[in-house]
């Protein structure tokens, strides 16, 4: 009896420390990740690319659960988009000089959006570069939608700023037989498995250029923790 009591009273302390220090609860939930230039190919495809396109990404949190600082971002998503001086990724040249846009979801409050962009600078300040704008849009997130046995489906759509559609990879995908995940995400993430993307475009203001890329092996679709 005593040592139950002993438990429940720990318990209880442990609980209000939390609370008094504003201790957060993990930030977990899916992630969408694609670049300007295949991230699923072979090294001879790669080294033709490497210095002249993937200086783009668009990286999509969608966040089941979570907290930050106390602000409960459960249900919320937000995007940054990312346009670097050089092929993001490269082991040899990464980081490098890089701006970003930030979009944060229009169902969150002030106090949220604030939270989801210290979220976004934390998991991916190193990739971010200078952010130079935040904007605000109803972003919808659906991953590995019904029917895509694979789990490599999944859209993104945030206003008219940003557009992603990704598909499993197929036997059509293999083009030299040598493929391999050749430039890994951009951000610490858990069971991450390439993607062919179908549509990928930032259409948004502040990065000095807008993109459209499509047809490429350059999609991640994966899990976070943080």
């Amino acid at each position: 009896m005593a040592h139950r009591l002993f438990l429940t009273v720990t318990a209880a302390l442990v609980a209000c420390f939390a609370i008094a220090t504003g201790a957060s609860a993990a930030v977990s939930g899916d992630y969408v990740e694609i670049r300007s230039c295949d991230v699923y190919t072979g090294s001879c495809f790669a080294n033709a690319e490497m210095g002249l396109t993937g200086h783009e990404a668009i990286m999509t949190w969608k966040i089941r659960e979570g907290d930050v600082d106390g602000v409960k971002l459960d249900g919320l998503n937000v995007i940054a988009v990312v346009r670097a001086s050089d092929t993001l990724g490269d082991v040899n040249r990464f980081p490098s000089a890089a701006r970003s846009v930030l979009i944060v979801d229009k169902a969150a409050t002030p106090q949220q959006r604030d939270a989801l962009v210290r979220f976004t600078q934390k998991v991916a300040g190193k990739v971010l570069g200078k952010t130079v704008q935040v904007e605000t849009a109803p972003i919808s997130v659906d991953v590995c939608m019904a029917g895509c046995s694979k789990e490599g489906c999944a859209t993104v759509k945030a206003g008219s700023l940003v557009e992603v559609e990704t598909r499993c990879l197929g036997g059509k995908d293999h083009v030299c037989g040598n493929e391999e995940l050749y430039y890994p995400p951009l951000t610490k993430v858990a069971s991450a498995r390439a993607a062919y993307t179908v549509a990928g475009a930032f259409r948004g203001q502040g990065l000095d250029t807008q993109f459209d890329e499509a047809n490429r092996r350059s999609a991640y679709l994966a899990t976070f923790s943080e």
